[in-house]
């Protein structure tokens, strides 16, 4: 199928490693074929190699059932096939410009990079990141010599010392405010 598998793979993995067969796909084949599961793949006969790769280019003519494939009822042709390799992308990225085309809901949802298949979006599927409120630290930088800007940013003595010297003076002019108290009103 175009795949270097190394030889001290066992069967079942080595197997695997060929984009469209799975886990249970390559158990089928095996059993299949009455294959150890637990052999290497270096230790397949030439016979082996050859009934493997007709079992995995024809699953339909060995009697695999057709929900067991990867794409039932294809678009184009109205067959159940199994994909493989390069296959897989590039039908899928044609099954999604044909629906671009027609212009259905879910290509407007593939196309916003949204869920397709009507999962809850409200707290999955954002990307990254958690959910709630990010802590964070100052909503925008504040530039030196704004209103806003704190003492300890401005860098000159001069200006830190006449920064402290006016707010001293504001002190003692802001006038002090006593408390007065109610007058005692005569009780009932």
């Amino acid at each position: 199928m175009g795949n270097d598998i190394p030889g001290e793979r066992k069967s079942l993995v080595g197997l695997t490693q060929i984009k469209g067969i799975g886990y249970n796909f390559a158990t089928a084949i095996l059993d299949t074929l009455k294959i150890n599961s637990n052999s290497n793949m270096g230790n397949l006969t030439d016979d082996n190699i050859k009934a493997i790769e007709k079992l995995i280019l024809d699953p339909i003519g060995a009697n695999f059932p057709t929900w067991f494939l990867n794409r039932n009822k294809d678009f184009e042709t109205g067959k159940n096939l199994h994909l493989l390799t390069s296959d897989i992308p590039f039908t899928l990225r044609n099954d999604i410009e044909r629906e671009r085309i027609t212009a259905s809901w879910r290509a407007y949802r593939h196309l916003s990079g949204l869920k397709v298949r009507g999962q809850r979006t409200r707290t999955s599927g954002r990307k990254g990141g958690a959910v709630g409120v990010a802590k964070g630290g100052l909503a925008a930088p504040v530039k030196k010599g704004d209103p806003g800007a704190p003492a300890a940013a401005k860098t000159d003595t001069a200006d830190a010392a006449a920064t402290t010297a006016d707010a001293a003076t504001e002190k003692k002019e802001a006038p002090t405010t006593e408390k007065k108290e109610a007058p005692a009103g005569k009780k009932k």
